[in-house]
C-alpha cells in the first residue's frame, strides 16, 4: 500500500470494512478476497458477482468474508480503494523520476499509468474507479472522479510550484475529459485505440498548459 498523503486520504474517506484486520493472517485473507473479486469481475462482471462466489474463489468460508464485509458492494468498494491507492503510488513514484516542470511529461505519466492498469490489473477494466457500481463508491460526499481529481491535485501540489486551490478545478476538468475520452478509446479497441489515446493526451496537455502555464 502507498504511504503518500494523498493515498492515505483517499483510503480513509469511507472504509467499507466492518472491522480492520489486525493479524497478518487476517490481512492476507482480506487481500485474497479482493483478488478473488477482481478475477471474478473480469470473468462474469459485477452484476453476477456474489459473496458466495468471492468466498469460494478466495478459498475462505463465506462467514469469514462477512466478518469483514457486509455485502459484495463493500468488497468491490475496498477493491476500488486499493486500485486508487496503487494508482496514486505509481503516479507519485513516476513524478519523482520525470521532469514534471512541463505538463506534457506530467500528463503522459498519468495517462500511461492508467492505461497499464486498465490493460493489466484484474477487474480494473470493468470497475475502474467505481462508477459501474455507484457514482459515489469511493466517498459518499463526492463523486468518484472528484475523489481521483482531488487526490491527484494533492500529489501535484507537492510536486509543482502551484497552490492547491489553483490546481483543483483544472485537474477536475482534465480528469472528467480524460475519463470520457479513454472510455471511447477502449470501446474502439480492447487495448485502447492508440489514435484516441494520442488525441486525449494532446487535448489534456493543451488544456492544462493554457490554464496553469507550462
Amino acid at each position: 500500500m502507498s504511504d503518500t498523503p494523498a493515498a492515505k486520504t483517499a483510503a480513509a474517506e469511507a472504509t467499507p470494512l466492518r472491522r480492520q484486520p489486525v493479524q497478518q493472517r487476517s490481512a492476507k485473507r482480506v487481500e485474497q478476497m479482493l483478488d478473488a473479486s477482481a478475477q471474478l469481475i473480469d470473468e462474469i462482471g459485477y452484476d453476477a458477482l456474489t459473496t458466495t462466489l468471492i468466498a469460494k474463489k478466495a478459498g475462505v468460508a463465506v462467514g469469514s468474508l462477512y466478518q469483514f464485509f457486509p455485502d459484495k458492494r463493500a468488497v468491490v468498494q475496498a477493491l476500488t480503494q486499493r486500485n486508487l491507492e496503487r494508482f496514486l503510488a505509481a503516479v507519485n513514484e513516476r513524478l519523482g523520476s520525470v521532469d514534471h516542470s512541463h505538463w506534457w511529461d506530467v500528463v503522459d505519466s498519468l495517462l500511461d499509468i492508467y492505461l497499464v492498469m486498465h490493460r493489466d490489473v484484474p477487474g480494473f477494466s470493468k470497475v475502474h474507479f467505481g462508477d459501474v457500481v455507484d457514482l459515489r463508491l469511493l466517498d459518499d460526499r463526492r463523486d468518484n472522479n472528484l475523489v481521483v481529481a482531488d487526490s491527484l491535485a494533492g500529489l501535484l501540489t507537492g510536486k509543482l510550484n502551484l497552490p492547491a486551490e489553483q490546481l483543483a478545478l483544472p485537474v477536475s476538468i482534465a480528469v472528467e475529459a480524460a475519463d470520457a475520452l479513454l472510455n471511447l478509446a477502449f470501446r474502439r479497441s480492447p487495448q485502447g485505440d492508440p489514435e484516441v489515446v494520442a488525441e486525449t493526451k494532446h487535448l489534456i496537455k493543451g488544456y492544462l498548459a493554457s490554464r496553469l502555464g507550462e
